[in-house]
C-alpha cells in the first residue's frame, strides 16, 4: 500500500514539474498573435475576400508579417475609415498613403450597342460570353446582365435602362474590386478615386473580329480629344499609338470639359457626375 502511494506521489510530482517547465518554456501565444488580433480588431470583419485573403484575420496575419501588404493588397473598406487606418498604422509603426490606394470601379462601355440576336441562354454575362462573343453588335459591349451587380457589397452598381449597360456610382463604390473578375469581357477597371474623365470604350483597332464591328458609340480614334486638350494648353491627354486610344492624366486634368465636347461618339464623360438614381418609395 505504501509503495503504491509513493509511486502515485512520484508520478504526480513528475507531472507537476513537467507542466511547470512547459508553462515557462513554451510561449502561451503564437509569436505576433497579439499584434494580429490588434490589427484584426480594426479591420471591417466582412471576410469578403476582396483583398485576396480568405478572411480578415488571414489578412491581419499577412499584414503583421509584411506591412507592405497594406499597399500591395489594400483593404478597400478599411481605407474608407480614417480612424481605423490610423490605429493600424500605430500598431505596425508605418504610414499608409490612403490617397494613392483609394480606387473606384469604372465600366469601359458607353452602352446603346445594337442587339443583333435574341439571347435566351443562362441569364448571366459569363453565360452570354460563351455564345459567339455575345449578342450585341459590338463584341466588347457590356451585356448588362448584372453579374457585377450581384457581388457588389456597397450597392454601387446599377442598370442604366436607356443605355442597356451597368454603371458604377463612384460616390458609393469603395473600390473593393469584387466586380472586376465577374466581367467576362474585362470591361471593369479600378481607377484612382480622383478620376475626373471616364473613357467609356474598350474597343481598340487590334481587337477586330471578322464580321463584327464597334457600335456608333465607340471610340473612332479620331484624336479630337487629344487635340482639344493641347489647344487648351493643358496636355492632360496622351495618345497611345499602339492601342490608338487616349490616355488621360487625371492629375493634370482640370475638368474643363473640352474633350467631352469634341467627342462625337460620347466616349468621354464626367466621372464625377455619375450617380445612382434613387428608387422611389412604394406608396402604402
Amino acid at each position: 500500500m505504501l509503495i503504491t502511494m509513493l509511486i502515485l506521489t512520484a508520478i504526480g510530482l513528475t507531472a507537476a514539474i513537467l507542466i511547470y517547465i512547459v508553462n515557462v518554456v513554451v510561449p502561451r501565444k503564437v509569436q505576433g498573435l497579439e499584434k494580429m488580433e490588434e490589427v484584426n480588431e480594426h479591420l471591417p470583419g466582412m471576410d469578403c475576400g476582396a483583398c485576396g485573403y480568405p478572411g480578415c484575420f488571414a489578412y491581419a496575419q499577412a499584414v503583421v508579417k509584411d506591412p507592405d501588404e497594406l499597399s500591395n493588397a489594400p483593404c478597400a473598406t478599411l481605407l474608407q475609415v480614417e480612424e481605423n487606418v490610423k490605429k493600424i498604422e500605430a500598431a505596425l509603426g508605418i504610414t499608409v498613403d490612403t490617397e494613392s490606394l483609394n480606387k473606384k470601379a469604372l465600366v469601359h462601355c458607353g452602352g446603346k450597342s445594337e442587339v443583333i440576336c435574341d439571347y435566351s441562354g443562362i441569364d448571366t454575362c459569363k453565360g452570354a460570353a460563351q455564345l459567339l462573343h455575345g449578342y450585341k453588335k459590338c463584341p466588347y459591349a457590356c451585356y448588362g446582365l448584372g453579374d457585377c451587380i450581384d457581388v457588389c457589397p456597397q450597392d454601387a452598381i446599377f442598370m442604366d435602362e436607356e443605355k442597356d449597360i451597368v454603371v458604377v456610382d463612384p460616390q458609393k463604390c469603395n473600390g473593393c474590386g469584387l466586380c472586376v473578375p465577374e466581367c467576362p469581357l474585362d470591361l471593369i477597371e479600378l481607377v484612382p478615386a480622383g478620376t475626373k474623365i471616364a473613357f467609356l470604350c474598350s474597343y481598340g483597332p487590334l481587337k477586330d473580329i471578322p464580321g463584327r464591328e464597334k457600335c456608333q458609340y465607340g471610340c473612332t480614334h479620331c484624336r479630337k480629344c487629344f487635340k482639344a486638350c493641347e489647344e487648351e494648353g493643358i496636355s492632360a491627354i496622351e495618345w497611345d499609338k499602339e492601342r490608338a486610344l487616349p490616355i488621360i492624366d487625371q492629375d493634370k486634368c482640370t475638368l474643363c470639359g473640352k474633350c467631352i465636347e469634341v467627342c462625337e461618339s460620347n466616349t468621354l464623360a464626367d466621372f464625377t457626375k455619375v450617380k445612382k438614381p434613387k428608387v422611389p418609395a412604394l406608396s402604402a
